[in-house]
């Protein structure tokens, strides 16, 4: 029976093969961090592609908050949380987050994919409308899918374009707009204070999804609603725990209470997948701690990003304008991409270059994340190492 398809799969995957595109994963057998030991390979190399934006994936003082939540709440819920998979610790960590995004109620999911895809159907219907980002998250557009309510989307941050789309949606009941707080592939942050102002003007809700913007972007890396002074105006935001707070796994919704107590009666996604592990929840009322003691982790990044790009922009690379953790070298071509990618492992730099459909068809890329971990020479051998293999290449005369 499996005859045919088989078949098919296996012509389908050597397409992919022959186009130099087939992606293959490096297997890390060192904990996550800025230095990193991957399998088959001499020696440790530098990690410039994990989302660890605080450097907290090997924190030492994360670590042993998930053992003493193991010792203290054991090793997993094994039920969902409305049948008996609630901790206090679960609780806990809902109001730390509620705090740290000055919102009134926060709901935990197991990942922030299970976040967004859970949040539209429980509170649209076919009479509202979502209007969205072109290049938000794919676990926006799942969730989008799975509501029936109209679909509308707008350019990248173009407010002209958002107007648009709510001027023709007013025949709607409920419209809100949804977007990224930073683009994950190009690393710009979304115009909050533009989008509430169109949000006030034509009566629609606002939805933000923090992911890579949360301990990164505003003065003291709270995110989009501190950079842009939007806080009371942003009706709902998403996240995850599995980044820049800690890197582990855990996704959340966090706003006005009314809203995440009808997610709480109606989101499937958590109402039919277990609670997040004790482990993880305990670190990550431990890492909120953590932020409230100081901002040195935040400052540490936002230096550590303006170095690399400005003396990346001095060596001739093509790159994106950032406003995040996010620095993405454009090389255009997918193959090169690959290439360029295995070229930066043998000078020791751990990258990974993005291409359709990750990314629109002739927009490849090596996406380079920066982190509070890094320091300065290795920040410095990345660079020179850019600048090797692009040259090598031909990106760089």
């Amino acid at each position: 029976m499996y005859g045919k398809f088989k078949e098919h799969l296996t012509n389908e995957l050597q397409e992919i093969k022959d186009a130099g595109l087939y992606k293959s994963e490096r297997v890390i057998v060192t904990p996550q961090s800025s230095e990193i030991e991957v399998e088959n390979t001499n020696g440790e190399v530098l990690n410039f592609c994990a989302n660890n934006y605080l450097g907290l994936a090997d924190s030492p003082r994360l670590v042993e908050a998930a053992k003493k939540a193991m010792d203290n709440r054991g090793y997993g819920m094994s039920s969902v949380r409305f049948i008996c998979g609630t901790q206090d610790l679960h609780k806990e960590l809902e109001k730390a987050i509620s705090d740290y995004f000055k919102t009134e109620d926060t709901i935990l999911y197991a990942a922030c994919f299970d976040a967004n895809g859970g949040l539209f159907e429980p509170l649209l219907t076919e009479e509202d409308a979502i209007i969205s980002d072109s290049l938000n998250h794919a676990s926006i557009i799942d969730g989008v899918r799975l509501c029936k309510a109209k679909r509308f989307r707008y350019k990248n941050a173009d407010m002209e374009d958002l107007e648009r789309c709510l001027k023709e949606s007013q025949d709607c009941r409920f419209r809100i707009i949804a977007t990224d707080g930073v683009f994950s592939m190009d690393g710009n942050v979304a115009p909050m204070d533009k989008i509430c102002e169109l949000a006030e003007k034509y009566d629609a809700l606002v939805m933000v999804d923090e992911s890579h913007s949360a301990g990164v972007v505003g003065k003291t890396g709270h995110g989009v609603a501190e950079q842009f002074d939007a806080y009371g105006k942003i009706d709902i935001f998403t996240g995850t725990l599995g980044k820049a707070f800690g890197g582990a796994m855990g996704g959340f919704t966090t706003g006005r209470k009314e809203i995440i107590d009808m997610l709480r009666q109606r989101s499937r996604p958590y109402l039919f997948s277990n609670s997040v592990a004790p482990s993880i929840v305990g670190a990550s009322i431990e890492m909120f701690k953590m932020l409230k003691e100081n901002d040195d982790l935040h400052d540490k990044l936002v230096e550590n990003v303006n170095y690399f790009r400005d003396k990346m922009l001095e060596a001739g690379f093509d790159i994106k304008p950032t406003q995040s953790a996010i620095c993405a070298v454009m090389l255009y071509d997918a193959k090169l991409s690959q290439d360029f990618a295995a070229e930066m492992q043998k000078e020791g730099i751990f990258v990974t270059g993005f291409y359709y459909p990750v990314v629109p068809k002739g927009q490849a890329r090596i996406r380079v994340q920066l982190s509070a971990a890094h320091n300065r020479e290795q920040l410095d051998r990345a660079i020179a190492a850019f600048v090797k293999v692009g040259k090598k290449l031909g990106v760089l005369k």
